[in-house]
């Protein structure tokens, strides 16, 4: 993927400090592969350990140590082998070759195009929110890892999410502190002339100037752009001010920037991506940015553009509500695109309005992002085999008459990248069971590999970690009291807090109603009594934020610092306030349990829990998400009976009575039933079955695995089949798909009947196309699913034309007589080759 034309520029970290030294320096500091290397923590720390520890970012520590500090450091030739080490293992990681170029070298995709509206990739570039940022930073970082060819787009936040304090009342306050883009890893994108590269998209009135930025993810690129531009219009100078923040306006001027102003970015750049992978509906607006240059460039009108185009979308939703998807008014919509949708793409805006309307007759409906990333993608996928039901469900009116079990949305299952999570201790353990190398290609056979390591040595990394998140603890809580001007005993006794040899759970997420934060405090004297066991104490850590708008979530942080605060639970619990990638780090490294109360099945996939399965942590979680899909008796803890309750109150009673119970009988008696050198072997096993069967499993390795193999390579190839000469095959399938839609109330069924003989259903079913070609449909006998299994679908033989007919046929099929004759329908579907059906096709005709 070659830059036409640009250049990044870093400018000078110190005027008078320069040479080869800090040249491999700077360029170590601006690789974010440090943040997934445990001995680059170590090497950055010597430069300055307050300021490591504090900012997590070595490009900031680079522009702010003194001249002086850095010859002595420079100087020591311990510190300038370390430096030689991680940069002869940078270069050689870009020079190795990697599973993507070991299997799929051939392949016709060169570029992937991965667009989401946050990145978690390191606490130093802080533009995330939480999940969702989660999955695109760690799907960057296996891209490097693997050698998949992708690139992120995406947005850099003058204030990024916010920053949260708790004042004395025990209220969430929200800080939106400056990220001065001098001191963030990140650089300029520049022309050879050293100008600034600015993308231009046009607002009403004004024509609006995005910065581009680089960050390097090792052999990654993400691409952010910034509207902080002195050109621009004073208010939209803060369109990328706030992640998720502002009204309806703000938001869609943001997906505007991301989706169209992010299209522009690459093709400014010289990047053509064969796939473009939209991680939620916010960049939906990219799919039309694609089909114009597609216009442009072969000189055919929207629908053919669309059709070429959608083959190489690839359109992943984490919503598992419908009210979660983003819906703009009509008015809004034509504010802020009207113009281009009549000079830019060619059609009326009631077309545009159709693409994200279920009913596009409906002048009152607003236009719903996930309906135009639906309509605009050659497929869809959920993060979790459960979510993947739930959407969908979600999508079925888009599908009118089909099976639920049919509408076309795919999943996979989130994973985590591991080496972004892992303890020293946990990666020394891996290292000398499994390899150095046991994230760059395949991972099926780790399980095996784990059998090597003893009892003892599990149950030391849980000793050495829990010791390290203690230490952590102490000197987080303690800084955190001393702020809010509590006592100075108070403070004191902090910096003594919990036990490292206790039971030690951990809850931390967004605090948000359907994830029931507050159902450990349903019975707060019971909860106490568990803790504060003078023979078998548990400790609880408990951290997350709630949006600024949602009170009821931020009521529910309150209570918990309330009772955070009741004397006999001070010990015992602390709420660590400013949940962010680094206390997320420190408690999946050191905590015995994860602890999960989502409702079912609000979770989409949850990945908090994944990181935990690397360090040895232990989950006990709802049976939702990911974990329905890992959960076995000897991996783990469930709760839920694998149904759905929404927010009754009174399934929400007997869970927490559930939870009390499994903490009680289950997770502490077995952590403190301890063999004669002190290991509680069932607690261990516990420990090997989870680390070694789920690690694998539910790594970003496997994921992005997948996402290549079942999606990026088919888009791939058949956006360049469609695209070939000037979309001639796409303007072949707008025809058909308009002739087939003009003519297909045409269609009916005759006479049909049924044979049973031994053990099969005998079908003959008649069929009047009548001006439809035969070719262009296919008749099929269907079931629905039956005792969990997957539906029946069988294609029928056609047969014989009907005598005295124009276009009629006769079909046969068979099936097992294992179910019963009323189970089966006949049914006509769209069929050709390479569409995808019924995504691009939805007819269908039923047999009455």
């Amino acid at each position: 993927m070659e830059q036409n034309d640009k250049k990044t520029g870093t400018g000078p970290v110190h005027p008078d400090i320069e040479g080869e030294g800090m040249d491999r320096l700077r360029h170590l500091a601006l690789d974010l592969r440090w943040s997934w290397n445990n001995a680059a923590d170590e090497f950055w720390r010597e430069l300055d350990p307050e300021l490591w520890d504090l900012t997590q970012n070595p490009w900031f520590i680079l522009q702010t140590v003194s001249r002086d500090h850095f010859n002595e450091v420079l100087s020591r030739p311990e510190f300038r082998d370390k430096l030689e080490a991680l940069n002869n293992s940078c270069c050689s990681e870009n020079e190795n070759s990697t599973w993507f170029s070991e299997h799929h070298a051939d392949s016709p995709l060169r570029t992937v195009a991965y667009f989401c509206m946050e990145f978690m990739l390191s606490e130093a570039l802080p533009i995330y929110s939480g999940g969702l940022g989660n999955v695109a930073g760690d799907l960057l970082k296996t891209a490097s890892d693997l050698g998949v060819p992708v690139v992120g787009v995406g947005l850099l936040y003058q204030q990024g999410y916010f920053r949260q304090v708790i004042d004395n009342n025990g209220w969430q306050q929200a800080l939106f502190p400056y990220n001065d883009p001098g001191q963030l890893p990140i650089t300029p994108v520049r022309h050879e002339n050293g100008e600034w590269l600015r993308i231009q998209t046009h607002f009403p009135g004004y024509t609006l100037f995005l910065r581009v930025w680089q960050v390097q993810v090792g052999r990654v690129k993400l691409y952010l752009l910034d509207s902080n531009d002195p050109a621009n219009f004073p208010a939209h100078r803060g369109i990328t001010s706030e992640l998720y923040g502002g009204g309806a306006e703000m938001r869609l001027m943001q997906e505007i920037t991301l989706g169209i102003g992010g299209w522009r970015l690459l093709r400014a750049l010289g990047i053509e991506p064969e796939v473009c992978h939209l991680n939620e509906g916010h960049a939906a607006f990219a799919i039309l940015e694609r089909a114009r240059w597609f216009m442009e460039d072969n000189g055919v009108d929207f629908a053919t553009a669309l059709t070429a185009t959608r083959a190489g979308n690839l359109f992943t939703t984490h919503t598992p509500v419908a009210a979660g998807f983003d819906r703009f008014a009509p008015s809004l919509l034509y504010q802020y695109l009207g113009r281009y949708t009549s000079k830019r793409l060619g059609i009326e805006f009631n077309d545009l309005l159709a693409l994200g309307r279920l009913n596009p007759q409906d002048t009152n409906e607003p236009f719903n992002m996930a309906y135009l990333a639906v309509r605009g993608s050659g497929a869809v996928n959920g993060v979790s085999a459960l979510h993947g039901k739930v959407s969908r469900r979600l999508f079925d009116p888009l599908f009118p008459r089909w099976p639920e079990e049919e509408v076309p949305v795919g999943h996979v299952t989130n994973g985590v990248h591991f080496p972004s999570w892992e303890s020293k201790e946990a990666e020394e353990m891996w290292s000398y069971s499994c390899g150095g190398d046991r994230w760059l290609g395949t991972t099926e056979e780790l399980e095996a590999m784990m059998e090597c390591v003893s009892n003892e040595r599990f149950w030391e990394l849980r000793a050495s970690t829990t010791r390290a998140l203690v230490d952590y603890v102490r000197v987080r809580f303690s800084r955190q009291l001393e702020v809010s001007g509590v006592t100075p005993s108070r403070v004191e006794e902090a910096r003594r807090i919990f036990d490292p040899n206790a039971l030690t759970i951990a809850f931390a997420r967004r605090f948000a109603p359907y994830k029931r934060p507050t159902l450990l405090l349903h019975d707060p004297e019971r909860l106490l009594r568990i803790l504060t066991d003078p023979h078998r104490p548990v400790q609880l850590i408990i951290a997350g934020k709630a949006h600024p708008a949602d009170q009821e979530g931020q009521e529910m942080i309150r209570q918990w610092v309330e009772f955070v605060r009741r004397p006999e639970a001070s010990r015992h619990v602390v709420f660590l306030s400013d949940y962010d990638m680094v206390l997320t780090e420190r408690l999946v490294q050191g905590v015995d349990v994860w602890l999960n109360t989502p409702r079912r099945p609000w979770e989409a996939s949850g990945t908090s829990g994944m990181k935990a399965l690397v360090n040895g942590g232990i989950n006990l979680s709802e049976l939702d998400g990911w974990w329905i899909e890992a959960f076995t008796p000897d991996v783990g803890w469930a709760l839920g009976d694998g149904e759905e309750h929404g927010a009754d109150p009174a399934w929400d009673a007997a869970e927490a009575e559930r939870l009390y119970q499994i903490l009680e009988t289950e997770v502490v008696p077995e952590f403190y039933t301890r063999d004669a050198s002190g290991i509680p072997r069932a607690w261990v096993d516990r420990m090997r079955s989870s680390m070694s069967r789920l690690t694998p499993r539910f790594s970003a390795n496997r994921m992005l695995r997948e996402y290549t193999e079942k999606y990026y390579l088919p888009a791939a190839d058949n956006f360049r089949q469609r695209a070939a000469e000037k979309g001639a095959r796409a303007a072949e399938i707008v025809r058909w798909r308009d002739t087939i839609a003009g003519s297909w109330r045409n269609l009916r069924f005759g006479q049909g009947s049924v044979v049973t003989e031994a053990d099969t259903h005998r079908f003959e079913v008649h069929l009047y196309l009548n001006g439809v070609d035969p070719d262009s449909v296919r008749v099929e006998l269907y079931a629905d699913a039956d005792d969990g299994g997957e539906p029946i679908r069988r294609e029928m033989t056609r047969g014989q034309l009907l005598f005295g007919a124009e276009n009629g046929y006769v079909y046969f099929g068979e099936v097992s007589a294992s179910r019963p004759i009323f189970h089966y329908r006949a049914r006509v579907v769209p069929y050709r080759e390479g569409l995808a059906v019924p995504l691009e096709a939805p007819q269908i005709l039923w047999q009455e």
